[in-house]
């Protein structure tokens, strides 16, 4: 009989689930904040449900000598070592969509009562004051709210907003004008969104380069008087800079749920009569907490009985007999994803993959999945291969697959073709008998490259003296370059070249090539390659 441990408050309802699945569980939901006794422990089950108090750290993972599935109820995993769990073979789930809803109603009501400063009328009013003329409050009817992020959660803001009779404006760099006109909103760049928008609201996951993105150039070229509410994640808004916008009535209010260090004690937003905040709320509601507990419960339950997987971050949707086979293409396909995703910085319209020869004859959903998942985790790292469909359907990506007989001298290859109002990019790769993913054509142009994981991709005209120009420039820049992969379409036309460096290239090193004008693109690339 498996064994599971409940390390965390979860709903009782969970709790059953296991037991009348026939699964021993034992509930103890202050166990995760005891580290000693956690890893005492953790050795003797199978499976692990949690919510954000527990810990998973390699140590733990180290311990868990029986563990094979984590579930955590809830989206975010920074609680889980995902690497070690790797390493270790534990599937990690989580439960993506249980609580958007609640997240989005959350945003909802910040914005209401910070236009109606309620939460300072109500602290005035309970101490017996009666300052009627002290809070004059804003409309929300006929304002124009900017919305910073358009994916599940955001969409539903987006649906209420409107509602409301407010004119939405949206800036996500995957929406695409198909999409943003089902949702009823408007496309737009993120200065244009500042400049306009009444009401900012964030709905987008902290990344490189999400943060600190509402940053004090950003403010400054906001609409005065502008309110900002942000329930996705600490760190996207520069808290200093808010401060300071909100005391000079830049910023006419703001209402915040997530702040950069948590749990949060102090911050400068804290204390400013024009400012609401909550405690990291935006999943706190009964029904959003007894989702996501029953989602994992019945997701841990489905593994451990049946080998089904759902919803894990750390590995595709496949049975135990395809893994050996599959794996080794799952990962060329991610890689191919990543590749292409970091090159592209356009609204994606469409992803085309076209299975050829064996591969053909896989379980090309999941590699589906992989390739989809690798484009989009260059925006947002939480995309992972079972979510990565959904999300690229709600943007409105169209997913189209060609499967197809041996075509080349490659006994099975996945070609990945990308499609933005300004290009078509496609890169192919296979799996060699060492398992090994390779690159063997970028830009139609054959190629025989390995996976690394810190890289340049370069693109030139074919003339002479591109190699020297590469090798010097980095050279003086401190970057070694530890092997160096060239192709071409035919002499003096298009050339690429992929380096593999040890770490990741600097910022001047990409200064001085561009300054040589040789190349028409320069791009750092990084792939997980543990």
């Amino acid at each position: 009989m498996p064994k599971v441990l409940v390390s965390d408050k979860l709903s009782e309802t969970a709790v059953q689930i296991f037991r009348d699945n026939g699964i021993e569980v034992d509930f103890e939901p202050d166990l995760g904040k005891d580290k000693a006794a956690l890893l005492a422990r953790i050795g003797d089950y199978d499976g692990l449900a949690i919510r954000s108090a527990t810990k998973v750290t390699e140590k733990i993972l180290a311990a868990a000598t029986n563990l094979k599935v984590i579930g955590r109820a809830g989206i975010g995993v920074d609680n889980v070592n995902l690497k070690a769990a790797s390493r270790k073979g534990v599937i990690v789930m989580n439960t993506p969509f249980g609580n958007s809803i609640t997240t989005a109603e959350h945003a909802i009501a910040m914005m209401f009562a910070v236009a109606r400063q309620i939460p300072e009328a109500n602290a005035s009013t309970h101490a017996g004051k009666w300052e009627k003329s002290r809070f004059m409050g804003v409309e929300l009817t006929s304002k124009t709210l900017g919305l910073i992020g358009s994916g599940n959660i955001g969409s539903i803001v987006a649906s209420r907003a409107l509602g409301l009779k407010m004119k939405v404006i949206a800036y996500d760099p995957f929406l695409s004008e198909e999409r943003a006109a089902k949702l009823g909103v408007k496309k737009v760049e993120l200065e244009e969104l500042a400049a306009q928008a009444d009401f900012i609201t964030l709905h987008v996951p902290k990344t490189d380069k999400t943060a600190g993105m509402i940053s004090a150039e950003l403010i400054a070229k906001m609409k005065p008087g502008v309110r900002i509410v942000n329930c996705a994640r600490g760190g996207l808004v520069d808290e200093e800079a808010l401060a300071v916008a909100l005391k000079s009535g830049k910023v006419a209010g703001a209402a915040f749920d997530v702040f950069a260090v948590e749990p949060a004690t102090d911050s400068p937003l804290f204390n400013l009569p024009n400012v609401v905040v909550t405690p990291h709320l935006g999943a706190a509601t009964t029904e959003a907490q007894e989702n996501v507990a029953i989602q994992v419960a019945e997701q841990i339950s489905d593994y451990l009985l049946n080998g089904a997987v759902s919803n894990a971050i750390n590995m595709p949707s496949i049975t135990a007999e395809e893994a050996p086979i599959l794996g080794p293409f799952v990962k060329l396909a991610s890689h191919i994803g990543s590749f292409i995703g970091q090159l592209t910085e356009d609204p994606i319209k469409s992803i085309s993959i076209t299975y050829d020869g064996k591969v053909s004859e896989m379980n090309t959903k999941a590699l589906g999945s992989a390739a989809i998942a690798g484009v989009l985790q260059t925006q947002n790292p939480e995309v992972n291969m079972v979510s990565a469909p959904v999300l690229a359907i709600e943007r409105g990506i169209k997913i189209s697959s060609t499967t197809q007989a041996k075509s080349g001298v490659f006994d099975s290859y996945i070609k990945l073709t990308v499609t933005t109002d300004k290009m078509e990019r496609s890169i192919a790769g296979t799996v060699f008998s060492d398992g090994k993913p390779r690159f063997i054509q970028i830009k139609g142009i054959n190629i025989d490259a390995e996976v690394g994981r810190y890289m340049l991709y370069t693109t030139n005209r074919d003339v002479p003296g591109i190699i020297g120009s590469l090798g010097g420039i980095l050279g003086r820049n401190g970057a070694n370059i530890a092997n160096f992969t060239l192709g071409r379409s035919d002499a003096g036309k298009d050339a690429i070249a992929l380096l593999y460096l040890d770490e990741p290239i600097n910022e001047s090193a990409i200064a001085d090539l561009e300054a040589t004008e040789f190349f028409s693109q320069i791009r750092p690339l990084e792939f997980d390659v543990s």
